[in-house]
């Protein structure tokens, strides 16, 4: 039987933009950054800016470096 690896979400060092929380977060599910930033940036737009930015902070703040 093989066993599960784990997995621990982190800053990207390699993908970043700004902090590379959305990098991170890209790698970690194993999607393209590229499309979660847009993804980002339409939420953001459409949800009044502030809560996308605070959320921003937030994980950029919560997330470790690798």
């Amino acid at each position: 039987m093989k066993e599960k690896k784990s997995k621990t979400l982190y800053k990207s060092i390699t993908n970043r933009s700004l902090t590379g929380a959305i990098g991170g977060l890209g790698e970690y599910f194993e999607i393209d950054p590229t499309l979660l930033r847009v993804g980002y940036v339409v939420l953001t737009v459409f949800s009044g800016f502030f809560p996308g930015v605070i959320a921003y902070i937030a994980i950029a703040l919560i997330m470790p470096n690798k």
